[in-house]
C-alpha cells in the first residue's frame, strides 16, 4: 500500500516531465528542416535544441547522483538488486531516460547536424559507466557471455521485482538454453522477460503453430 501511495504521489510530476520531454522531441523532429546546414537552422529550432541540452543535463545530473547509491545498495545481495531495480524502474531513470535515449537516436538518424548543435548526446554518454556498473550486478552475470547479457529475456524479470519476493531464488534461462530446448521438441517462449512453456497449449490450440 505504501508503495502504491508513493507511486501515485509522484506520478503527476513524472507525467509532466514526460510530456515536456516529448514536446521538446516533437519540436525537433525534422519537417521542413531536413537537409539544412547548421547555420540555416531557425533561431526557434536552435532554442529548442538548447533547451533539450539543459533538460538532458539536469536529468543526467539526477541520474548520475542516484545510480552510484543504487549500485552500492544493490551490491549487497540478489534480493537487494531486485528491490533497487524496482525502485529505479519507477524513477526518472526507468521512465524518462529510456524514451529520451531512443528519441535522441531517432533525431540523430534524421538530422545529425541539428543534434550535434544541440549537444545532448555527450551528456547521455556520461551515464554509460554508471549504468554499466549497475547492470553488472545482475544475478547470473558471471556465467553469461556478452551475447546472452544483451538478450532481454535474462534481464526483464529483475526489473519487475516479482521474481525475487520472499527471497526466492531466480532461475535464469539463457537464450542458448531456450533455443536448444526448442530444437529438442520443446516450446518455450519469452513474454515480458519471462520464459513460458506453452507445449501443452500447442497441442490443444486450434490456431496452429504459425500464430503461436
Amino acid at each position: 500500500v505504501d508503495h502504491e501511495h508513493y507511486s501515485k504521489e509522484r506520478s503527476a510530476s513524472l507525467d509532466l516531465l514526460l510530456r515536456f520531454q516529448r514536446l521538446l522531441v516533437s519540436k525537433l523532429y525534422p519537417g521542413d528542416c531536413v537537409g539544412q546546414v547548421p547555420n540555416a537552422y531557425s533561431p526557434d529550432l536552435l532554442g529548442v535544441g538548447s533547451l533539450l541540452k539543459k533538460y538532458t543535463a539536469l536529468l543526467c545530473t539526477h541520474i548520475g547522483d542516484i545510480l552510484p547509491v543504487a549500485t552500492s545498495i544493490a551490491s549487497t545481495s540478489h534480493r537487494h538488486f531486485a528491490e533497487v531495480s524496482r525502485v529505479v524502474d519507477g524513477d526518472l531513470t526507468g521512465i524518462l531516460l529510456p524514451e529520451l535515449v531512443v528519441s535522441v537516436v531517432l533525431l540523430l538518424s534524421k538530422n545529425a547536424g541539428l543534434m550535434q548543435e544541440a549537444g545532448a548526446i555527450p551528456l547521455l554518454a556520461g551515464l554509460l559507466e554508471h549504468l554499466d556498473r549497475f547492470n553488472h550486478l545482475a544475478p547470473g552475470k558471471e556465467r553469461d557471455d556478452n551475447e546472452d547479457l544483451a538478450w532481454p529475456g535474462i534481464m526483464g524479470s529483475f526489473f519487475t521485482g516479482q521474481s525475487c519476493r520472499n527471497n526466492e531464488e531466480v532461475t535464469l534461462i539463457r537464450k542458448a538454453d531456450l533455443e536448444n530446448h526448442n530444437k529438442d521438441g520443446g516450446f518455450w517462449t519469452v513474454i515480458d522477460g519471462k520464459v513460458y512453456d506453452i507445449k501443452d497449449f500447442q497441442t490443444q490450440s486450434l490456431t496452429g503453430n504459425s500464430i503461436l
